[in-house]
């Protein structure tokens, strides 16, 4: 899919166009609502902001599951094939390390990155200390990165293990990552937990009674 500009004098109209989709032997292109007299550099400083707002939201939705835990259920494994909670923390800090660090300037695989590892615990690893240290350290690396950033930079282009792409594609590409793995956080809470878990959304049979409140509270507010 690639983004093409209509000349239109009146507003920037951008039309998403499959790079080859065939039906009927044609091409086809479907517009994007336009954004009248879009200014780029209010688009990007958008983008921006709602990528630090959906990750900020990720790391406080797996906060919210990890201090329902005890120490001994950040290690605990459910089968054979499958990580611990300690694990996947581990692997995002990680991640987080070696993909932000110098993230404009250098290959988000850093060279020194040992990936293999980060599914490891040693014994001397086993202490939830070390494992929200992890936690706290590779978010640092992800908010230091993204606040730094201005909305020119979004024009650039950097480097995953050798391949380039746009800064927006690298910042979605960690989007994206990161919230698989706080859902993989979310789903072992809950199982370890069982029935004291608090819910971090809607609860059960809930839906009706949480739309009422929330119209309520909106027309309040003057909604």
């Amino acid at each position: 899919m690639r983004l093409t500009q209509t000349n239109d004098p009146s507003f920037r109209r951008y039309t998403c166009v499959s790079a080859y989709h065939t039906l009927g032997g044609a091409n086809h292109s479907r517009a994007i609502t336009p954004m009248p007299n879009a200014n780029p550099d209010s688009v990007a400083k958008i983008t921006l902001e709602t990528s630090l707002d959906v990750l900020r939201k990720q790391k406080a939705l797996g906060e919210r599951a990890l201090t329902q835990l005890d120490e001994q259920q950040l290690f605990e494994i459910i089968d054979s094939e499958a990580n611990s909670i300690a694990a996947i923390v581990k692997h995002l800090h990680g991640n987080m390390r070696s993909r932000w660090s110098d993230f404009l300037t250098t290959d988000g695989e850093k060279p020194d990155r040992k990936r293999d590892s980060e599914f490891v615990i040693s014994e001397g690893e086993r202490t939830s200390d070390v494992v929200m240290g992890w936690w706290n350290a590779g978010w640092a690396y992800v908010f230091n990165a993204l606040e730094s950033l201005e909305p020119h930079d979004l024009d650039a282009s950097v480097m995953i293990r050798g391949q380039k792409m746009t800064v927006i594609a690298a910042i979605l590409r960690q989007v994206d990552h990161y919230a698989q793995h706080i859902g993989q956080i979310v789903l072992l809470a809950k199982h370890f937990k069982g029935s004291s878990w608090q819910t971090l959304s809607i609860p059960k049979g809930k839906s009706a009674e949480f739309e009422a409140e929330f119209r309520k509270k909106l027309a309040a507010k003057g909604g």
